[in-house]
């Protein structure tokens, strides 16, 4: 049934954008270097600010792909879906620095979609998704992480309530 595997998925995003998040709040200043060395471009503006670290990316990608098993899910999809969420979340980055968003500010829908939806395309063939399914995983992401924001921010774990 593709809703299961739809909610496994999910989980997986989860777990691939929640860890940098996480580890910031466990490591603190740990090997927390900017991906972008803190570099400036054209605008004048940070290329994608602090908050996007190696450690986090890092992370990221090795948790996921370890846990995908756990998942049900090969860890080849595990590997794929948090590459791809990093690149979105990178992207998503990129185009607030872009905007003038401050470092870790909201932006609704920007923060959530391109880190549901290119890892949802990069593992249609592997997982079979159809369009449906894809849209599926990006409007149960967008909802689940607005929910989990705010709980993790309760728990502490998030500086932010978003």
């Amino acid at each position: 049934m593709h809703f299961i595997l739809i909610l496994q998925f999910v989980a997986l995003l989860t777990l691939a954008n929640g860890t940098p998040v996480v580890a910031k709040r466990l490591l603190g200043a740990f090997h927390n270097y900017p991906l972008d060395g803190g570099a400036v471009i054209f605008d004048g503006r940070p290329l994608f600010g602090p908050s996007k670290t190696i450690r986090g990316i890092i992370l990221s990608i090795v948790v996921t792909t370890s846990f995908a098993p756990v998942l049900a899910l090969d860890w080849k999809s595990g590997l794929v879906a948090a590459t791809m969420a990093m690149i979105g979340d990178l992207c998503s980055s990129f185009a607030k620095r872009r905007l003038n968003f401050q470092s870790s500010s909201r932006a609704t829908a920007l923060d959530q979609i391109p880190e549901s939806l290119l890892p949802a395309l990069a593992c249609r063939s592997m997982l079979g998704f159809t369009a449906i399914d894809i849209a599926a995983v990006v409007i149960i992401f967008f909802i689940g992480e607005i929910m989990l924001s705010r709980l993790l921010f309760k728990w502490h774990v998030r500086d932010r309530p978003f």
